[in-house]
């Protein structure tokens, strides 16, 4: 392949820092070179496993997570909240539909963020922008601006404990499906997504105990566990390319950062960087697709990042926004159907619906969320192709980010619980609803 991993480095970065010393950049990229991989390679070819069988239409994709992790307020009940919505989502998405749903979230990882300018201006001072904790913190100083290196140390600690405790929640008890109705937070118990959830999860109980009573065992770990993956955007390479392993057993490289990452919208450049990274390592990987992608530049990425066309390696994640879906998705499939590429397509509803609100809050409207992941199924149906996932911002927080919704959130309400530090979220009731959106156009 002509490739190494840090080939990258002799193509033009976008959306990188400005680090101010590179001598510090050098030692803490040579620490993050020989600390114990987050994530293992076995773990990442179960998942590639997986997203072979979305792509054949046989399973369903949920990503789902913050828009951007914070070194604020970090602590376990935060990642239990936001584990406990990704498992209610992915049991109404089963139960409803009767596909399994592939749970990966953006989580132990997602601490950078693109932004459409680099520097940003308040009374006539201009400093850099906010790329997420990774890099520098939010606010508007010199001192909090300027990028520091040793915050990759520490998304990479916090990352570590994040997974340690996911894989205790995951394995330990926590997803069991007969704790089906303990997940529902008392907030969203209230709402009527929440008491809609609480009918199924009465249902899922009332079957699992028909079953034992029939001497069927529900011993199966399937029953008692969950299997859970992380995934975040890729945008900081020299981290991304010291937490990159060759595995023991394949020789393949594999980025053990995360099981999955994948290449946003503003880095998805053929001749670019991320390109070039991602094109070597054998995670499964996605792409964002905007709506200025065209066929031809879609097949050339499919082409570049998964030139054996091997199912589950590349997932392409379209946002259009819901007035562009139905116009601009349908040339893209059909280009990608005609040249081969057995790829999972995964719908953001999120970032092609934002809009400045009255009151200065960035926002989404719920509906607009709902209206194009119809229009994405819509297309599918039309191009003879499967609507493979989602993937959107939730968290698991009573927030007050997106307006609408069964548990109607108005533009009045934002500024109440606004609490992202990038883009807004959908709040758990709200992902349980789309949930269940979802899941009737599944059927």
């Amino acid at each position: 392949m002509n490739w190494t991993p840090d080939s990258w480095r002799t193509f033009e970065a976008l959306q990188q820092p400005l680090w101010p010393e590179q001598d510090q950049l050098d030692r803490v990229e040579k620490t993050l070179s020989t600390v114990p991989p987050l994530v293992f390679a076995g773990e990442t070819r179960d998942l590639r496993q997986r997203l072979a069988k979305v792509s054949r239409g046989e399973a369903f994709l949920l990503q789902a997570g913050d828009c951007a992790e914070s070194f604020d307020g970090f602590n376990a009940d935060q990642i239990r909240d936001k584990l406990k919505v990704i498992l209610q989502m992915a049991v109404v998405l089963t139960y409803s539909s009767g596909v399994p749903a592939i749970k990966v979230g953006r989580i132990a990882g997602q601490f950078a963020k693109p932004r459409s300018n680099p520097t940003e201006t308040v009374d006539g001072t201009e400093l850099p922008s906010f790329l997420g904790h990774m890099v520098n913190d939010l606010p508007f100083s010199d001192a909090d601006r300027r990028p520091n290196p040793e915050r990759l140390l520490h998304a990479y600690n916090q990352s570590a404990s994040t997974l340690n405790l996911l894989r205790a929640f995951t394995k330990g008890g926590f997803a069991d499906l007969h704790r089906v109705n303990t997940w529902n937070s008392e907030f969203v118990a209230q709402s009527p997504s929440g008491q809609r959830y609480a009918q199924l999860g009465d249902e899922i109980t009332r079957a699992l105990r028909f079953m034992e009573a029939a001497g069927i065992s529900s011993h199966h770990p399937e029953i008692h566990e969950a299997d859970f993956f992380t995934s975040h955007e890729a945008l900081i390479l020299q981290y991304e390319e010291a937490l990159t392993r060759k595995d023991s057993l394949t020789g393949d490289w594999y980025n053990c950062s995360a099981h999955m990452v994948w290449i946003g919208e503003r880095t998805r450049k053929l001749d670019g960087a991320h390109v070039e990274f991602f094109r070597g390592i054998h995670n499964p990987i996605g792409c964002k697709i905007g709506p200025t992608a065209t066929p031809d530049e879609v097949v050339a990425l499919c082409d570049a990042l998964d030139p054996d066309r091997s199912p589950g390696r590349l997932t392409l994640i379209s946002r259009m926004g819901h007035q562009g879906v139905a116009e601009g998705l349908p040339p893209l499939l059909k280009a990608v159907r005609e040249s081969g590429h057995p790829v999972v397509w995964a719908c953001d509803p999120m970032h092609g619906n934002t809009f400045t609100a009255d009151s200065g809050h960035k926002t989404r409207d719920f509906e607009h969320v709902v209206a194009e992941v119809a229009g994405f199924f819509s297309a599918h149906k039309e191009a003879g192709t499967h609507p493979g996932g989602i993937h959107v911002e939730v968290t698991g927080d009573d927030v007050t980010e997106c307006v609408g919704g069964a548990s109607v959130v108005e533009t009045t309400d934002l500024s109440k619980r606004y609490e992202t530090m990038c883009d807004p979220r959908l709040n758990a009731s709200q992902g349980i609803e789309l949930a269940f959106r979802v899941a009737e156009l599944l059927q």
